[in-house]
């Protein structure tokens, strides 16, 4: 199949999805909020990750340049389910999964051929308090465990991998600034693949503007501590919490710059999101 097929191919998954998100956002951005002060506290909580909200979040990423001869093209939906349990009158624990669906051309040589399917699968669980302590810091700390759930070999590591993760932040008025960050070593797995141990690091500022719209900026630094390399993008979004029918979502899109990365990293991409939210 040569180039042009293949991204035919891609332009019915990739692209028809992000003209979607796209329309979703501008008809959001136009119309003004009926429930204006019920969205800004959904888009309050939708900033704290360990907030009492369940959520269900498709995020779609479109990066651009790197891989061989610097013009890959990869595209990732993560969908990424956030879960509130109860544990007693004092804390909560949360229960943050990403599982991604990746398309990929050009990012790694076999024979000229485009790679599609799952990759690995990140489980996040955090226990953290349910009220915010006298100085106003919420905060919540936890396992992270990676599973090698990858279709093809080039779209994950193979690896099992397990460690820390945890989440601190302040809410006040409209702005919300805080990090999240998890750390990931290898314990089992294909003895020919290379092993995981990488950092990642998440440090982040919303801003509700009012009426359900959130600016975003953060940085999703990762270093690779076994090839002493790391990743950088940085992503500037924005989102609005809004009524489609009976289902509360929020939609939003942005784009995203790579600072520092990898000889065959990306240069430059494109961020949507749809969240399906289920206050209670």
């Amino acid at each position: 199949m040569n180039r042009l097929k293949r991204i035919k191919r891609l332009d019915v998954w990739a692209v028809n999805g992000s003209a979607k998100v796209l329309t979703l956002l501008s008809l959001a951005l136009a119309s003004p909020s009926v429930f204006a002060q019920s969205a800004d506290e959904l888009a309050k909580k939708l900033a704290n990750p360990v907030s009492n909200l369940v959520s269900v979040p498709f995020q779609f990423n479109f990066d651009f340049g790197g891989g061989i001869d610097d013009d890959g093209f990869r595209s990732t939906l993560n969908i990424q389910p956030v879960i509130p349990f109860s544990l007693n009158d004092d804390w909560n624990l949360i229960s943050r999964s990403i599982m991604p669906l990746v398309y990929q051309e050009d990012f790694v040589d076999d024979d000229g051929l485009s790679q599609y399917g799952t990759g690995d699968l990140v489980q996040s669980f955090f226990f953290s308090p349910k009220e915010p302590t006298s100085n106003g810091l919420i905060w919540g700390v936890g396992p992270v465990i990676m599973a090698p759930t990858a279709s093809n070999d080039s779209l994950g590591s193979e690896k099992w991998a397990a460690g820390p993760t945890g989440v601190v932040l302040y809410q006040h008025g409209p702005w919300t600034y805080g990090t999240l960050a998890n750390h990931l070593e290898s314990f089992a797995g294909e003895d020919n693949r290379a092993d995981v141990s990488a950092t990642f690091v998440q440090p982040f500022i919303n801003y509700g503007a009012g009426g359900g719209l959130t600016y975003a900026l953060n940085l999703e630094a990762t270093y690779n501590w076994e090839t002493e390399q790391e990743s950088v993008p940085m992503n500037m979004m924005v989102t609005k919490v809004m009524q489609l029918g009976n289902q509360t979502v929020s939609i939003g899109g942005g784009a995203k710059a790579y600072l520092a990365g990898p000889d065959n990293g990306p240069d430059w991409g494109l961020r949507f999101v749809f969240t399906m939210l289920f206050p209670k």
